[in-house]
């Protein structure tokens, strides 16, 4: 089946509604019995509530995942419980009551942390060699700030595009020799 949504487009309006996201796993945390994810795509981030009592199956393979599994989730948006809500993010007010989960891949550890959070406290100096980035380019580019760079890159590479065809130019590639 297919995504319905992306993770960042799900907001309070939607609650009650069933979804199916894919993405990656960002975060695992295991709080005595319940497990939460946050999932991640371009869009940003949800989280996921991996519990025994609404969905056995997903629970137990919601206990083998970690960082970077490429995963496909389906369940209810929920609001969530009074003092739980996150306001730095806007899909702070849901998560998703995870029925049924898909390992789509597995994930090796990573050589650097993909989590923008993580790069500046856990690397030496705070920055990650850009010779082991430009090899890990595919783990790079997950990052929300390379993300964004591409997001800004696209656009105006395209406005540029635009004009120059509503001028009458015409875009000529040349070989690479």
């Amino acid at each position: 089946m297919p995504r319905s949504h992306r993770c960042g487009d799900l907001r309070a309006d939607q609650v009650d509604e069933n979804v199916t996201l894919c993405g990656w796993v960002h975060t695992r945390r295991d709080h005595g019995g319940v497990i939460f994810i946050d999932l991640r795509d371009i869009a940003g981030l949800v989280q996921v509530v991996f519990n025994p009592e609404v969905a056995r199956d997903a629970y137990d393979t919601a206990e083998t995942l970690r960082s970077e599994f490429c995963i496909q989730v389906s369940g209810p948006v929920r609001a969530r419980p009074q003092g739980t809500i996150n306001e730095r993010i806007g899909t702070g007010m849901i998560e998703i009551a995870a029925q049924s989960v898909t390992i789509l891949s597995h994930s090796q550890t990573p050589p650097f942390p993909v989590e923008e959070r993580l790069e500046q406290s856990e690397t030496k100096g705070g920055v990650v060699d850009e010779t082991l980035r430009l090899k890990y380019r595919y783990l790079d580019l997950r990052k929300e700030r390379m993300q964004r760079n591409l997001q800004i890159r696209h656009r105006i590479i395209s406005a540029i595009r635009r004009f120059y065809d509503a001028e009458g130019f015409t875009e000529v590639e040349t070989p690479m020799l």
